[in-house]
């Protein structure tokens, strides 16, 4: 570790670990209650366990966002962290509000007042004095990274990296307004939602994964650069305007049809452009990195999230699809791929890269984290596949023949059993992986890999 100030990394990490575990217990029990609909249903009923499984997925996706940039500004600025005091006291802020948020959810209290509950927009239930603390963290954060880098070297990654940061806090701004005409709500909802996750955060994944790249493969950074460039300008290009495919059906001009289906077409381009930056890398790269974890599951970001967000979001964004499949669970088939891919499996990988230089030895445990890897990739897999097929179903019997709700839903519930079996084996993953990376024991490490470590670091 070359700069002290990279240790208030680990903290950020620790605690968002510790949030993925919360997640995808939820996310287990959410699956089996689509099983057993009455399981838990007075004490932790359906709508709290879907909102805490989401809450605490944007949640802890945000802590290790910041975390990385923690850990990768300082190198690549070549600058110790402005003021670790702020970090700390951001890192507060954020454990704080999440507190606040669970118990107030799991509760339900101060159920109406504008002010103190849950709002109930889906993805922002957050009361308002959470969504305000999160924008206190978010400009004190912001601050503290801007001074390091003003302060140091910029470079093409951490520039990235902090457009992007200022982005997502800029657009969360818009979770402050809440219209009472449904269709402008709407509007305004998906400049949070859709251009954080198929905008601003996908310049945060660029510049991520372009700096594991760059430790992991020893490209020269010109080319991980003008690589970076291209995957940033057809993100903007296409996520902008591709949030049009949420427009089809809220009361917007009909023109959106038709800008919402061309744009977010396009929107496959960064996601391909990810994946093939990430295996030219590796095949361009001259090191034999140590850390053969960090390097699979980079590889494996880029690959589930060009699918996940890429070809499974390509499958129903053209109007005429989605007219018959939006809100089915062909959605939810996207929506499970593309974030694991996109964005859990990055900060997983940038967990994995981080620990051993943190804790200041060999990359550990790498076996354990690789299955891991298969564990929980090939989880969300099997449960992609299995959702999608009850998406095509559920299309069928319900928008197509007119059946019932309900009706459809007893059909298909063989594919809820086998989600949650897909489920089981994610959660297994998520544990493994936690313990993989935070277990003391070290494995036996090849001669020469010492030398090969502080010659990549």
């Amino acid at each position: 570790m070359k700069y002290q100030t990279q240790k208030i990394a680990q903290a950020y990490f620790l605690v968002a670990m510790a949030l993925f575990a919360i997640q995808v217990s939820g996310g287990l029990l959410a699956g089996w209650i689509y099983i057993s609909p009455n399981t838990l249903s007075e004490l932790l009923p359906f709508n709290i366990v879907r909102m805490l499984h989401t809450n605490s997925l944007v949640v802890w996706l945000l802590l290790g966002f910041m975390g990385a940039a923690y850990f990768l500004i300082p190198e690549e600025s070549e600058q110790e962290i402005h003021s670790p005091f702020l970090a700390y006291l951001t890192l507060i802020i954020m454990v704080v509000g999440t507190l606040g948020v669970v118990v107030t959810y799991i509760f339900n209290l101060f159920e109406g007042n504008a002010i103190l509950g849950q709002e109930g927009r889906e993805f922002l239930e957050q009361p308002l004095w959470v969504k305000a603390g999160i924008v206190v963290a978010a400009l004190i954060f912001l601050y503290n990274v801007s001074m390091t880098l003003l302060k140091g070297k910029k470079t093409a990654i951490s520039s990235v990296l902090l457009i992007g940061l200022w982005g997502l806090a800029l657009l969360f701004l818009f979770a402050f307004y809440n219209p009472a005409n449904l269709a402008l709500d709407k509007k305004y909802w998906w400049y949070v939602i859709h251009l954080w996750v198929e905008g601003v955060w996908e310049l945060i994944m660029a510049s991520i994964l372009a700096f594991l790249m760059l430790k992991l493969t020893g490209v020269d950074r010109e080319i991980v650069e003008k690589w970076l460039y291209v995957i940033v300008a057809t993100a903007l290009f296409s996520g902008i305007l591709g949030t049009g495919h949420h427009y089809y059906w809220i009361g917007t001009p009909g023109y959106w049809q038709w800008i919402g289906s061309i744009f977010s077409t396009l929107e496959v381009v960064p996601f391909f452009g990810m994946m093939a930056f990430a295996f030219v890398m590796v095949w361009k790269g001259q090191r034999d990195h140590p850390n053969k974890a960090a390097l699979l599951w980079a590889l494996g970001c880029a690959v589930l999230a060009f699918f996940g967000a890429g070809v499974w979001g390509f499958m129903h964004t053209l109007h005429g699809v989605n007219y018959y499949s939006h809100g089915t669970q062909i959605t939810a088939a996207h929506g499970h791929l593309a974030f694991f891919g996109a964005y859990v499996a990055l900060n997983l990988a940038i967990f994995t890269y981080a620990f051993p230089i943190l804790k200041n030895r060999d990359p550990y445990n790498q076996v354990l984290n690789m299955a891991s890897f298969w564990l929980m990739a090939g989880g969300m897999t099997f449960m992609t596949f299995v959702l999608t097929f009850a998406g095509v179903v559920q299309t069928h019997l319900q928008r197509v023949m007119g059946e019932n709700f309900m009706d459809v839903q007893d059909q298909i519930e063989i594919f809820y059993i086998m989600r949650f079996g897909s489920g089981i084996a994610v959660v297994l993953g998520a544990l493994l992986f936690i313990y993989a990376v935070l277990a003391p024991r070290k494995e036996v490490i090849e001669p020469g890999h010492m030398q090969q470590r502080a010659a990549a670091e």
